[in-house]
């Protein structure tokens, strides 16, 4: 494929979130009309598209089995086989489902809402939580290693939570509470491949780098960049990074901001690897594909600056990175 392609059909609806299928370059996009729909990437081709709620898709992810899974602000969370158009209920939350994720290793699906509660659902067993717990906050991200949940809320809360222990209790308590070392509002969390850490951004134009083991060794090494700004004459103008993906087989990831650019950093090594060209408007969503070989950035208008009748259209790309993108390396620019 091209270096980089538009994918054809996107409805200019707002886009919430793009995700890759574990198995193939299908890519599932959820938007705020209360559609879904499944592009196959390397033929460029809509597969499928479902009207999946009655209000707006706030997030979708994939299951492991190649099932899609939807959180709308009708409260629900739903179940997807995408080949029927067909959809099972998994459970309700009391407001909007503001994020959800698959859970491989636990085959549950983690879901979080604006009523600052916490689920995993047994897809085998839809309508009862397997476990809960209760938010201090609204969530807002929810980031997933094999054994952990991170969830990002409102007042800069961030709870992480074991997955070990949903055979032993269905109330969920936290293994531990933080606090974000940002100053303002969490747009985004996403844990580091090797599950020793996450990343966390904000409105604020900064990344965090953290790590759970609380060894005072270990915390450390934590500690945060400025990224996605716009220097002119002696004004600093400051973007929300709103998107970040890792890829799995370097460790390095990728950030999206308002500025229109997708950045690709090596958070290990504190360096800035390569800045791809800038979009028409706000990156919304990044993702990348099972194999690495694909990243999917959705650039959509996120209302930073209020209601705009005249904003672009929404659009979808697929990169093919190269390796001098992704891969570590010991020369590059310094982050921040």
């Amino acid at each position: 494929m091209e270096v980089e392609l538009q994918l054809a059909g996107a409805r200019d609806a707002g886009i919430s979130n793009v995700a890759f299928s574990p198995t193939a370059h299908d890519l599932l996009v959820s938007t705020w009309d209360g559609a879904l729909t499944l592009y196959d990437a390397d033929e460029n081709v809509v597969r499928r598209r479902c009207d999946a709620h009655q209000a707006p898709v706030l997030d979708c992810c994939f299951t492991d089995d190649g099932r899609a899974v939807s959180a709308s602000a009708d409260r629900s969370v739903k179940l997807w086989d995408l080949a029927a158009g067909s959809a099972v209920t998994l459970g309700l939350h009391n407001q909007p489902v503001k994020c959800v994720e698959h859970a491989a290793a636990r085959g549950a699906v983690v879901s979080a809402g604006w009523d600052c509660a916490l689920h995993l659902w047994d897809a085998r067993q839809p309508g009862a939580a397997a476990a809960s717990a209760q938010l201090p906050e609204k969530a807002y991200s929810l980031g997933l290693t094999d054994d952990r949940i991170v969830v990002g809320m409102a007042g800069r809360h961030v709870y992480v939570y074991d997955m070990r222990t949903m055979g032993t209790t269905v109330e969920l308590a936290p293994e531990q509470v933080r606090q974000s070392s940002l100053k303002y509002q969490t747009r985004c969390i996403r844990c580091f491949p090797n599950g020793r850490g996450y990343a966390l951004s904000s409105v604020e134009g900064r990344v965090a780098i953290e790590y759970f083991d609380d060894a005072p060794e270990v915390q450390a090494q934590k500690y945060a960049f400025k990224c996605h700004r716009k220097r002119d004459g002696d004004t600093d103008t400051v973007f929300p990074i709103n998107a970040m993906a890792f890829n799995k087989t370097h460790g390095t990831f990728a950030t999206g901001g308002c500025d229109g650019t997708v950045i690709m950093w090596d958070g290990s090594h504190k360096k800035k690897l390569t800045t791809y060209p800038e979009k028409a408007t706000s990156v919304a969503a990044l993702a990348f594909s099972h194999d690495d070989t694909l990243l999917a950035s959705a650039v959509s208008y996120t209302h930073e600056a209020g209601e705009q009748a005249d904003a672009p259209p929404d659009q979808i790309f697929i990169r093919a990175p190269s390796d001098e993108d992704v891969r570590p390396r010991s020369v590059a620019p310094q982050l921040g």
